[in-house]
């Protein structure tokens, strides 16, 4: 057990590394009903994709997924979700980012999730038939995932 001072001091360097390293963390959520899975398109980014988001302070990474599940589709995870990988996020935007990507296959409709600021559309798609302009993650993640395709390190733009 920690005393005050060392909790402290723990505190102090946890924060200084963190903005020194500047890496972030996220989950992403893939939703599977048989065959199909479920996808999102936001307003701000391109493609079809996965729900998910950050993890806040405080977090697991798997409460994360849940929240961001729930939030932008509008289904609740219900009972544990198959953490499938961990992946390495590199875009044009940052080398810094790490991606937890879990599987859910039970799960509740909670209420209809209409499109706004965030989510410009969701949809159910078989995973032989998806929809133009799906994430070339999201399209990885799904091979990996139903056809046993070699798991990639990257999370993939």
């Amino acid at each position: 057990m920690m005393n005050g001072r060392q909790r402290m001091i723990a505190r102090i360097f946890l924060t200084v590394k963190g903005f020194m390293l500047r890496m972030t963390v996220g989950t992403r959520v893939m939703l599977v009903d048989g065959d199909k899975v479920l996808l999102i398109k936001h307003t701000y980014v391109p493609g079809w994709q996965f729900p998910g988001g950050g993890v806040d302070p405080g977090e697991t990474f798997e409460e994360a997924g849940v929240r961001e599940a729930l939030e932008e589709t509008g289904y609740r995870v219900e009972g544990p979700m198959e953490l499938f990988g961990l992946y390495h996020n590199s875009s044009p935007v940052t080398n810094r980012d790490h991606v937890a990507f879990f599987v859910c296959k039970k799960f509740s409709h909670e209420f209809e999730r209409k499109p706004d600021r965030e989510i410009a559309e969701i949809g159910w798609f078989d995973r032989r038939q998806l929809p133009n302009g799906v994430s070339p993650a999201t399209s990885q993640r799904i091979d990996e995932y139903f056809d046993g395709v070699e798991k990639r390190k990257a999370w993939g733009y």
